[in-house]
């Protein structure tokens, strides 16, 4: 189902027949590095993923992180939404990219729309986190308008994250 749309992406849900494409971005380096891994070593393990995951997400709240493809040809490049994760009071906003697709401005572009799309259900502000050494994402999240806040340390996480916020 597709959520919104950009001058040159769709954003829509993720389904579990995009299990190659996920099974390929969660084991990206920079998915490993900046996000951590997640236990996908198989197709069979993404298609478990988007079930327990995003699929579950929209079920609950409506939102999710969901698939960003480029318009002209429909393929998937990464993924951007909102998440409301049990231990943050607010919805946080999240993306990821395949790295052939990084630094071509589609983050940021999504995740504009990502913003919009919240201002459009009625959130009244999100915030974001993020690993301290993740300097494009802290850079993305201040184009966006966001402001650091601080730090947040989550259940089981090694580190702190850097904490941004954004009243809508």
């Amino acid at each position: 189902m597709k959520v919104t749309e950009t001058k040159r992406l769709t954003l829509r849900w993720i389904e579990v027949e995009d299990a190659q494409f996920i099974f390929q971005l969660l084991n990206e380096p920079s998915w490993i590095q900046h996000i951590g891994d997640k236990g996908i070593y198989s197709v069979e393990d993404a298609r478990n993923y988007i079930k327990s995951g995003p699929r579950k997400m929209y079920e609950e709240y409506g939102m999710g992180l969901f698939l960003v493809e480029l318009k002209d040809d429909r393929s998937p490049i990464g993924i951007c939404g909102l998440i409301k994760r049990e231990e943050l009071s607010d919805v946080d906003i999240g993306y990821a990219f395949l790295s052939s697709q990084q630094g071509k401005g589609y983050a940021l572009e999504s995740a504009e729309a990502m913003v919009q799309y919240a201002r459009e259900i009625g959130l009244l502000r999100i915030i974001a986190i993020t690993k301290k050494d993740n300097f494009s994402s802290s850079r993305l999240l201040e184009k966006l308008g966001m402001d650091h806040q601080g730090y947040v340390k989550l259940t089981n996480a090694t580190e702190g994250l850097k904490l941004y916020s954004l009243i809508l």
